[in-house]
């Protein structure tokens, strides 16, 4: 007889938690955003139902609030540079440092030193730093990128050295013989072996960048202008928030976020179980 197949019952309990800690929040946001502030009341139920009229209203504001389409610009501009050159450095950082760290004290030290900044907590660095890219005429969008690469970084780095222990030696080892410079080796050989790390990091940092408010906020402040985190600030003021503009601004700046995670949603998962088969 076939044994019959038994419900994990804490597993199901505690996916179905994880379940309504997502949806609920997002049935919210959704649900406030489509409503007018006169359907807003301090009631529970008021808040919980659905809106009486649906109407994009609060989204045509929003955007005209923030000025959507250039703040929208500066936040792909700053993502999209920042993680290109976060793939091209941090992996070209981690190559270096994974592959020799092994056998050498330097290398080993330096990773440490490196790895060793996710330690270190941003408000200590935000007043040096603002005086900083003033001083040298990086308070602009330049010097935000500059900044991101840095601060991502350890945590880069980190990913990269430990992916590439999952990566045969003897590939190496085989275009060497084959007369190829270890820079040549590098990018036809390693690069794109770790596609589904570069996908990782892509991710990782692109949903640091594109939800930071701080970095732009002390950096880019009075030179006019926004990313869309930083606009979204114009919805908070002394006496109150609006929270149906708000909600509807937050709803328009996930969707390019969660295309990107979607493309790349593949390669991730290939990594994932190419690093737990290795």
């Amino acid at each position: 007889m076939e044994d019959k197949k038994r419900t994990n019952w804490p597993v199901t309990i505690l996916l179905i938690l994880g379940l309504i800690t997502i949806a609920f929040p997002l049935y919210m946001t959704v649900v406030i955003a489509l409503k007018q502030p006169s359907e807003m009341t301090n009631s529970i139920s008021g808040i919980l139902s659905l809106p009486q009229h649906f109407s994009l209203d609060n989204f045509a504001q929003a955007m005209e609030v923030t000025d959507f389409w250039h703040s929208l610009g500066n936040s792909l501009l700053i993502s999209i540079v920042t993680v290109v050159l976060s793939v091209v450095l941090h992996s070209l950082m981690g190559y270096a440092i994974g592959r020799n760290k092994a056998h050498s004290k330097f290398y080993k030290f330096v990773y440490l030193f490196v790895v060793s900044g996710m330690f270190v907590p941003f408000a200590i660095l935000m007043m040096p730093l603002a005086k900083q890219t003033a001083v040298m005429g990086l308070a602009n969008w330049v010097g935000v990128i500059l900044l991101y690469v840095v601060f991502y970084m350890p945590m880069n780095v980190l990913l990269y050295t430990g992916y590439l222990t999952n990566i045969p030696m003897a590939l190496e080892e085989a275009a060497k013989v084959d007369g190829a410079s270890t820079w040549k080796t590098y990018w036809r050989v390693i690069f794109p072996i770790m596609k589904p790390m570069h996908a990782t990091v892509a991710v990782l940092t692109a949903l640091s960048v594109w939800n930071d408010v701080m970095t732009p906020l002390i950096i880019m402040s009075g030179t006019g202008s926004n990313t869309l985190p930083l606009a979204q600030l114009n919805f908070q003021s002394q006496f109150g928030t609006n929270y149906n503009l708000a909600f509807a601004s937050y709803l328009l700046a996930l969707i390019p976020i969660l295309i990107f995670y979607v493309i790349c949603q593949k390669q991730i998962l290939n990594g994932v179980v190419s690093g737990a088969v290795k």
